[in-house]
């Protein structure tokens, strides 16, 4: 099995367990360009919101998007967005990606702006 297959699987196994719950999750995928980050209606089927750094507002603001500070800046806009949409409670999903690096500080900086999971 090659490293994306891995993570793939990893993921799915998140997925089955937040599916069980029945909440609404905040998935977040990296690549080493960008960072993305979405609100997503497991149930419905069907993204309540979402925020990354390819967005137009948050490229004037960086230097490059594949960066820790990047991804705290994601973090934050989508904990607003998430208020915004009437959700504060979300079962992180870090898509299999290990939580450290980008992945932990955008996690953190959506605590940190009111988001819970």
């Amino acid at each position: 099995m090659d490293k994306n297959i891995r993570r793939l699987r990893r993921a799915r196994k998140t997925r089955v367990k937040i599916a069980e719950l029945g909440v609404v999750r905040l998935c977040v995928h990296r690549t080493n360009s960008h960072i993305y980050a979405q609100i997503i209606d497991s149930t419905a089927g069907r993204v309540l919101t979402s925020a990354s750094t390819a967005e137009r507002e948050l490229r004037a603001q960086l230097k490059h998007g594949g960066n820790v500070e990047a991804a705290r800046l994601v973090g934050q806009r989508i904990a607003e967005k998430a208020r915004q949409a009437g959700v504060e409670t979300v079962a992180f999903d870090r898509s299999g990606f290990a939580y450290h690096g980008r992945v932990k500080a955008l996690a953190d900086a959506a605590r940190e702006h009111g988001l819970r999971f």
